[in-house]
């Protein structure tokens, strides 16, 4: 497996995976996939803490990762969100945590200080990448989204960098 940054050509597995979750999955409260139009944006996006990157495999992407700002308002500006999505069949096998692994080094050598994490439940596995990696829970948010004719939880969690 090879951890690197994404390239155009990657969008459309990109996409995929992250479509399949948004129609078939909680881990997103997208209902429907992202147009391609946001995932150009977000391999445009170049700023400190700002990162996208792919897994590939045997010359297939089988997931994705990435940080971006936390909320648009300068006191913020040390703290950036992340997201990891690994495609069905690969989950489980040390994809995320490889993601996870490249992107905390190059937000760390960006001088982020915080980086945060929402898990939609229940989600097992994903808490156990979260905690794998450093990450601590620091909070719930009780029936915050409506997918699939019921209420999900979100955890909040945070991993201190700097």
């Amino acid at each position: 497996m090879d951890i690197r940054r994404a390239l155009p050509a990657d969008l459309p597995a990109v996409s995929d995976i992250y479509g399949r979750e948004a129609r078939e999955g909680h881990a997103t409260f997208d209902v429907e996939p992202r147009p391609m139009a946001l995932w150009e944006e977000k391999l445009a996006a170049s700023g400190p803490g700002e990162h996208f990157l792919v897994a590939e495999h045997e010359g297939e992407v089988i997931g994705h990762a990435g940080a971006t700002s936390y909320r648009p308002k300068p006191a913020y500006r040390h703290t950036r969100e992340s997201w990891v999505y690994v495609a069905p069949g690969h989950q489980g096998l040390g994809t995320g945590r490889a993601l996870y692994d490249a992107l905390l080094t190059l937000l760390a050598d960006d001088d982020v200080h915080l980086v945060v994490a929402g898990v939609a439940l229940p989600n097992d596995a994903s808490l156990a990448l979260h905690r794998a990696v450093g990450f601590e829970e620091v909070g719930t948010m009780r029936e915050v989204g409506r997918k699939f004719d019921r209420w999900i939880d979100l955890v909040w969690l945070q991993k201190v960098l700097a």
